[in-house]
């Protein structure tokens, strides 16, 4: 039935960068369909909070880690290792944002950037490609999916200073295409590019409202939770089994707005 294409029961998901925003949608998503899920961010607190909000949903438990660190990816890793006999989907949700002005704009602005966005990407992925590939069967591979961004699919607007994350964002659109190829067919690899959602990296962008700024956008409004949800589990479940190395443009139609 087309109902059981989106079921994640008995599946085992983890999503990075989960203690709010994106990723808490992602696993609340996750959760209804399901599926048992590990959040993981480097904030003990922020994760404290998500877990409590998601119990009622489902099985969910965290796991606190610098992901832009080597030493932070073998903790989570080993962690999932111990816990764990096969991962279905790995979400990279993960990631940082810096703005400054051009001729100001620092290096540890791209160092911590690109260490975070696409080196911890690339590291969590490979470490955790014995669980993924223990959970992938020929009917229904492991999934990795990647958030990237639409400021990685075209420049963002004169005056938006982001220069490292809008960079990183393009690097994991391409990193998500490389590592498809790499992993076929055990494991499928997707990314989604979001559009304006209301989070904190989202705060100044939304200054003038949610309403206003939405308005302008194709579809008239901003993203709502439901949408990254749907994505989210279309992309894990059998729904998608054929898709892999897909940048998925999650935005109300903002990509094509110059």
């Amino acid at each position: 039935m087309v109902h059981d294409l989106f079921r994640l029961d008995g599946k085992v998901a983890v999503v990075t960068g989960g203690g709010r925003g994106i990723g808490l949608m992602i696993a609340r998503g996750l959760l209804e369909a399901g599926a048992k899920v590990y959040l993981s961010s480097r904030k003990e607190g922020e994760l404290a909070a998500a877990v409590e909000a998601l119990s009622p949903v489902g099985p969910v438990a965290a796991i606190p880690a610098d992901l832009g660190t080597a030493d932070g990816v073998n903790t989570l890793a080993s962690a999932l290792i111990e816990r764990e006999e096969a991962v279905h989907a790995l979400f990279n949700n993960a990631g940082m944002a810096w703005g400054a002005p051009f001729d100001d704009f620092p290096e540890s602005g791209f160092d911590r950037i690109l260490a975070v966005n696409i080196k911890g990407v690339f590291m969590l992925t490979r470490s955790l490609v014995p669980l993924l590939k223990a959970g992938a069967t020929p009917d229904d591979p492991a999934r990795v999916v990647n958030t990237g961004s639409i400021d990685g699919i075209r420049p963002p607007a004169r005056g938006r200073d982001n220069f490292s994350y809008s960079a990183s964002k393009a690097g994991v659109h391409m990193l998500t295409q490389h590592l498809a190829g790499e992993l076929a067919p055990e494991i499928l690899v997707n990314a989604i590019a979001p559009g304006l959602f209301q989070s904190r990296m989202t705060k100044a962008l939304l200054a003038p409202g949610a309403e206003a700024v939405g308005a302008h956008l194709p579809l008239g409004r901003i993203g709502r939770p439901d949408d990254i949800a749907g994505i989210a589990v279309f992309l894990a479940s059998r729904a998608s089994t054929y898709i892999t190395a897909a940048v998925i443009p999650v935005d109300g139609g903002a990509s094509v707005l110059r």
